[in-house]
């Protein structure tokens, strides 16, 4: 990796930190540049405002955990069901969100403190992540993993809550990925 590379992903996981820690409004570019010990100049150098440096902390935490869940539904093959996709997906989802916490974290509690102009560029990945929860779990009430009286819409606000918030409440060492996602899919999902 290049010095610049370095450079711009310090800045990133630096930003990420303090966007998790500050919130949106909190956190200023010189907030950023201490933490990362540089000048706040340099930020400028990679990015033009601390909007863009946002906008791609945002971009980097939902991308990271769709991709990831998207490879572990991809990679269970069809004769495992749709109870092991659901928890191959759970538990994608909740191992990326801990393993980049600082990202997955900024991006959950700044939302909706975004600009409306951010706000309206990420919702196509927002939505398609959402649309691709939604299209899993039709599937898998199809193939009898969930009732057919559920609502698909409440549980997986459900269920994202559930993940999301466990950066919250999980303690270290106590609960890994794969124990709080057999634990979830055992509470919300039909084996």
């Amino acid at each position: 990796m290049l010095k610049s590379d370095r450079t711009r992903q310090r800045i990133l996981d630096t930003a990420a930190r303090e966007f998790r820690q500050r919130g949106y409004a909190g956190t200023k570019v010189n907030d950023i540049a201490l933490a990362a010990d540089m000048r706040a100049a340099s930020i400028y150098y990679y990015f033009e405002s601390k909007d863009q440096l946002f906008e791609e902390v945002l971009k980097i935490g939902l991308t990271l955990i769709f991709e990831a869940v998207r490879r572990a539904v991809e990679a269970v093959p069809d004769k495992e069901g749709y109870y092991t996709k659901l928890l191959a997906a759970v538990e994608a989802h909740l191992s990326t969100l801990h393993e980049y916490g600082d990202y997955s974290s900024a991006n959950i509690r700044n939302f909706g403190q975004t600009p409306n102009d951010i706000q309206e560029r990420q919702l196509g990945l927002r939505n398609a992540y959402g649309e691709y929860w939604r299209e899993l779990l039709i599937a898998a009430q199809e193939a009898g993993v969930l009732r057919k009286d559920i609502n698909l819409s409440l549980l997986r606000m459900y269920l994202f809550g559930a993940m999301n918030w466990s950066l919250e409440w999980v303690k270290p060492g106590k609960l890994n990925a794969a124990g709080l996602a057999r634990e979830l899919c055992h509470t919300l999902f039909e084996k």
